[in-house]
Formats: structure tokens, sequence, C-alpha cells
């Protein structure tokens, strides 16, 4: 298995402002391995008049690696016609997300009414199901400022009612960090329950308000515990992409093959007190 530092996706929120063909080429670039990208991506550039296979034929001849396709978010506590309309939205992630020679599709609650744990759980093995289809799997993040999965502990209990094969957890050192899960807090947590990682660092003293907040900083810079955080990720054998997620209106104002290097460089410093 390659080191955790041959294994590093830029995110494409990190560099948000950019369009997708200058943010392939930043990840390319700026040090990246591979790129995690964003159901936006694809919706951005059908509003530009490509279709759906045209951004697949963008991606592919860029010569980067997809580390993850995200699907929209929402579908957790959607119900009735949105359900069913997200459901077809993750359909389509997952065709794309094996067009791509990726395995793997990011999902997340978004901001439809929360119900019950077990509620999202029976959401989070339909989509299960659309995803064992394709043959891939899905991430579930859990977010600091969700008013229901908004903790480890949250993500654990609907996995563990959610009990699908194609279903497991997203961790996100940023949203860890928040919600008093950081450093090594998921010691407990059997390798198998981890599908993704995501990181950045968070400021020191700043508290998030925002449902998607945009304050993140690169690895080194805010009050994250990486050393704690990476070394248990080495020890228990994570296989996958760690992805850069850091949007900053900072970030955005910047070059983003800039951005791009900065974040990898930090990333590898730290990883290579670990590996």
């Amino acid at each position: 298995m390659a080191k955790m530092q041959d294994r590093l996706a830029l995110h494409t929120w990190t560099v948000d402002t950019t369009p997708l063909a200058d943010a392939l080429r930043a990840a390319r670039e700026g040090g990246f391995n591979a790129v995690e990208l964003r159901r936006v991506d694809f919706t951005r550039c059908f509003d530009q008049g490509m279709t759906n296979d045209d951004v697949l034929g963008l991606v592919k001849s860029s010569g980067v690696k997809v580390a993850c396709v995200g699907t929209e978010y929402g579908v957790i506590f959607a119900k009735g016609e949105e359900r069913d309309r997200l459901l077809q939205v993750l359909d389509q992630t997952c065709r794309n997300a094996v067009a791509l020679g990726c395995d793997l599709v990011m999902i997340a609650p978004g901001q439809n009414p929360p119900g019950s744990l077990a509620e999202g759980a029976a959401n989070y093995r339909a989509a299960g199901e659309v995803a064992k289809k394709h043959g891939v799997r899905l991430a579930l993040e859990f977010n600091s400022q969700h008013k229901v999965i908004n903790s480890l502990k949250a993500a654990r209990e609907i996995f563990a009612l959610t009990k699908h094969p194609s279903c497991g957890i997203l961790l996100d050192a940023y949203h860890m960090q928040r919600c008093g899960d950081g450093g090594r807090s998921f010691e407990a947590m059997p390798l198998a329950e981890i599908y993704a990682f995501q990181y950045s660092d968070v400021p020191a003293g700043t508290p998030a308000a925002a449902s998607r907040p945009t304050d993140r900083l690169a690895p080194g810079k805010g009050v994250v515990r990486w050393r704690e955080v990476l070394s248990l990720l080495k020890e228990k054998g994570y296989p996958g992409y760690l992805s850069y997620e850091a949007p900053n209106p900072e970030h955005w104002s910047r070059p983003a093959v800039e951005v791009a290097r900065e974040g990898a460089e930090a990333t590898r410093a730290l990883l290579a007190q670990v590996e």
C-alpha cells in the first residue's frame, strides 16, 4: 500500500471559484495525486452547455485520478418526490464515479429538515442499494453544524442502524475538531467503518456558525492535533485517499495552483513525521 503522502486528493471546494478545468490543472501542478469532485462541479458545467459525457471527458483528459465523487446533498432526510429525485441524482453520480475509475461516492445530510437517526438510516439504506447496483461505496459525512448528524457518535449510530455493506462513514478532521472529536477520538472505530477521510485545520478561538463553514485552513495553521490524527490513521492501516477540503474566501482569492501547492506541501510535512 502506498504511503499516505502519495494518496492526497484536492477537494474542489478548496478552489471553489476556479473553473473545473483549471481546478484539475491546479491539483496536478500543485502536487496532489487525485481530486475529489462535487455534484456542483458537474452542474456548473451543465449550466455552461456541457453534457454529462463532456464533463467526464474533461476529467479523463486531465490525467488526474478521481478519489471520490460527491452526490447532491440532502437524501438522508429527504421525503416524497424530493427523495426520489435525489436518489436519481445519486444513481447518475454512481455511474459517473464508475466511468471515472472511482469506487467511492460521498453523501452528506444537507439542509432538508432533519428527522430521527432511524429515519435517516432508512434513507441511507435506500441509497446503499443504489450504490450496490453500481458496485461503489457510500461515505456519509457528519457535519459539526448539523442538528442531528453532528458528531462521530451520531455518525456511528446511523451507520449501525443502516446495516448495509455499501455504506460507511467519512471522517473529516475539521468537523471532528469542531464537535470535540479531535485527536484520537476515533480510536475505537473499526477500520471497516472508515470509507473516506477529509481534512483541513480549524482556526484557534473562532466558533463556527454557518451550516457550511468556510474558515478552513491549511494543516498546521490551526488547532487540530495532527500527529494524533495522522498517527492513528496510519496505525489503523487506512488505505484510501486523504482529501484536502479547505474552503475559505482567502483561498479563493489566490491562484488555485498556489493554494493547492500550499496544502499539499503542508500535508506532506506533517505526514513525514508519522510515516
